[in-house]
């Protein structure tokens, strides 16, 4: 049974930082490509950060490109999402997915597995 686990989640300030983690078990995790997504109220679910099953390959949406970082320690099958300089659009539920291969992928219906969520909120 696969299981994907968020943690670190909370709020914080405008201008602060978050480290979101992702713990992965019931799969090879170093077989999948793992990506972040978010959702805001009202709001459908949109593509975040991805990482390739070896971290050589990492993209991001233009809205967080240079405040965040996505990263991987296979060794401890969990991925990581660095949050710096957050603002008030990135309050959302942070979700973590997996999806089998090495390509990357930014949208919903490529990702096979997904956790739970992590509440993040940005205060003005």
């Amino acid at each position: 049974q696969v299981q994907l686990v968020e943690s670190g989640g909370g709020l914080v300030q405008a201008g602060g930082s978050l480290r979101l983690s992702c713990a992965a078990s019931g799969l090879t995790f170093s077989s999948y490509a793992m990506g972040w997504f978010r959702q805001a109220p009202g709001k459908e679910r949109e593509f975040v950060a991805a990482i390739s099953w070896s971290a050589g390959s990492t993209t991001y949406s233009d809205s967080v490109k240079g405040r965040f970082t996505i990263s991987r320690d296979n060794a401890k099958n969990t991925v990581y999402l660095q949050m710096n300089s957050l603002k008030p659009e990135d309050t959302g539920v942070y979700y973590c997915a997996a999806r089998w291969g090495s390509s990357l992928y930014a949208y919903t219906g490529a990702y096979e597995y997904w956790g739970q969520g992590t509440q993040v909120t940005v205060s003005s």
